[in-house]
């Protein structure tokens, strides 16, 4: 998920920066021409993980409002900071089986419809920002704890101070959480920005400066005999 982060806050960058990642993902430099079939192939792939995941951690949490009620009165009376990420972990987590679900189908049977327009299209016109708002604060939460209790399961790193090394496991988290956060937040900016802009021109697909500079060009009159 951090990777995905980088590719599509790409559009930070300038426009022509994201439709490299975009064309890129659908092996244009590669086979000389785009076949969005490959998105949708790397999608299903990315689902698969993400069900076999999400069915794994289901065995780890309270199968009912009883087990929650007791779980939330143990965590406020130990006053356990993990116990409270853990608790995080697991409301991130159902947020993202309904919400990522939603995001990866849209993604599987539109693979073609991922550039710097059609992308703000989606997000401004197609009213997505929303979803797309509370699954960066889900996934980047999620990911964030759920590889910092990892850390802390198989003693990574290790350091002659226990407490000292959990303290600056716990502060190196919460760094890299606000970092995507934030980078996620000025990633959908960018996109809202374009959407509003575009909004006139709903589904016109971005073309790289060059193209746009060539189609810009008067024709050439007709020699005239």
């Amino acid at each position: 998920m951090w990777a995905h982060m980088f590719m599509v806050s790409s559009i930070l960058l300038g426009n022509d920066a994201f439709y490299f990642v975009a064309r890129m993902f659908e092996g244009q430099y590669i086979f000389g021409r785009p076949y969005p079939v490959l998105v949708s192939f790397f999608v299903a792939a990315v689902f698969v993980i993400f069900a076999v995941h999400a069915l794994i951690a289901i065995r780890h949490m309270p199968s009912s409002y009883r087990e929650y009620r007791i779980f939330w009165r143990h965590s406020r009376s130990l006053g356990h900071a993990d116990t409270t990420l853990w608790l995080i972990q697991v409301i991130t987590g159902l947020l993202l089986m309904f919400f990522a679900s939603v995001h990866l189908y849209g993604m599987f049977t539109h693979p073609g419809d991922i550039g710097p327009y059609a992308s703000s299209d989606r997000v401004v016109t197609g009213v997505m920002w929303p979803l797309y708002l509370v699954l960066l604060f889900a996934v980047e939460l999620h990911a964030g704890i759920g590889i910092y209790r990892l850390a802390l399961k198989w003693g990574w790193p290790r350091g002659r101070n226990p407490r000292q090394t959990r303290r600056i496991l716990g502060r190196t988290k919460w760094a890299i959480s606000v970092f995507f956060i934030v980078l996620g937040l000025l990633t959908l900016a960018a996109y809202i920005k374009i959407g509003i802009e575009h909004r006139e021109h709903v589904g016109e697909r971005y073309l790289p400066g060059a193209s746009q500079t060539q189609q810009s060009l008067p024709a050439k009159p007709l020699p005239v005999n």
